[in-house]
């Protein structure tokens, strides 16, 4: 059944939010809904190259067994049946991010860009497009995930370098702290002694808990009670030290505020992002969806080039320490309701509100809500 009059029961394709996506031949828009016209007896994907219709004879489709249930032929010029290009190197990604993660030692990128077929130059393009990281940053990033693992299992600081693909210690040393955040031996450890500064601030939205380490802000935490924020830091960072921040920390914390009261604003600092590969290809994800605008779980999965992992993406949402920052206020279940929220459903609800708002005041401004 065709989706057109469950948006807002609009009277023609030009009132559904869709439209605009199909006008501009939007290719990210492929693989999230089809669109029939009945004037021609044909079906299309949102990026077909095709002469536009009018939206009077159109009607869109969630699911391309809706679009194919019309009884009409698939369109010669976009083949809305085939995966999309966008598909087609999504998946080629994912391949290569699944090779980066198997393998012992990291593979070049002349390999990398061999088996996907794809010049170095087009595969480096291409896999920093649908990632949000170059090929390097990955591998790094993935580099720094297999260390932390073997240091938090009790590893000895050169056992955990050589099972992470370094194969000099110089090397290593030189990277350590950028990956860690620390020394190894302090990693090992449990991150004991590591000083983060904290302060707290208010906002419409409640106690906003602000922390930093010597490389950015580590956490935005938001609630009702400061002194139940300052635990959740703990409980989060159990091995830290925690040093309340002076006058001049407590300015960087009114730029959060003023952040997390105008999150299309942007937030013009350091973050120290702690997490695995994964979780880090999905927050930049998450960083690239637009104030104003949601994605589901499985939008996002699609963008990062894995596409079954929808519940892995909401447990990287849940694993964020970086409230607004990392807008996983941004991200709705496949239904487009509202999902859970570590800081409160009510605040999800008010931030996707008010950033909608915003973008409607904005001029020449489309509000997508996918």
């Amino acid at each position: 059944m065709s989706s057109t009059m469950n948006r807002g029961n609009p009277t023609t394709a030009a009132d559904d939010p869709r439209w605009a996506r199909v006008v501009s031949r939007d290719h990210s828009a492929d693989g999230q809904f089809w669109y029939s016209v009945a004037t021609t007896k044909v079906y299309c994907r949102p990026s077909c190259p095709s002469r536009t219709a009018n939206p009077r004879n159109v009607r869109f489709h969630d699911t391309l067994q809706e679009a194919q249930a019309t009884g009409y032929r698939a369109c010669k010029r976009c083949r809305p049946q085939a995966a999309s290009p966008g598909a087609q190197a999504a998946a080629l990604v994912a391949g290569a991010c699944r090779l980066i993660e198997q393998s012992e030692t990291p593979p070049s990128l002349a390999k990398l860009a061999a088996d996907s077929g794809l010049s170095v130059s087009r595969f480096h393009r291409l896999f920093k497009a649908i990632t949000g990281l170059a090929p390097g940053q990955y591998i790094a990033a993935r580099r720094a995930a297999r260390v932390r693992s073997g240091l938090a299992k009790g590893r000895r600081v050169t056992q955990a370098m050589y099972e992470a693909g370094f194969n000099s210690s110089g090397r290593f040393y030189a990277q350590a702290r950028d990956m860690l955040g620390m020394t190894p031996g302090r990693y090992r450890a449990g991150g004991l002694d590591e000083e983060l500064r904290f302060a707290v601030g208010q906002s419409s939205l409640g106690s906003v808990l602000v922390a930093s380490s010597t490389k950015g802000v580590v956490a935005i935490l938001i609630g009702d009670d400061a002194g139940q924020l300052l635990r959740d830091l703990q409980d989060r960072f159990r091995n830290a030290r925690l040093i309340g921040g002076d006058k001049a920390y407590e300015k960087l914390v009114a730029r959060v505020v003023g952040f997390v009261e105008a999150p299309q604003l942007g937030l013009h600092l350091p973050l120290d992002l702690r997490g695995t590969a994964f979780q880090l290809r999905v927050w930049r994800a998450l960083r690239a969806i637009p104030a104003g605008t949601t994605a589901t779980y499985a939008q996002v999965a699609r963008r990062i080039g894995a596409p079954t992992a929808s519940r892995a993406v909401a447990g990287a949402c849940a694993a964020n320490h970086l409230a607004v920052a990392i807008p996983c206020h941004r991200v709705v279940r496949n239904d487009g309701a509202d999902s859970g929220y570590a800081w409160g459903i009510e605040r999800k609800r008010s931030l996707i509100d008010r950033e909608a708002a915003k973008a409607r005041k904005r001029p020449g401004a489309r509000t997508v809500r996918e």
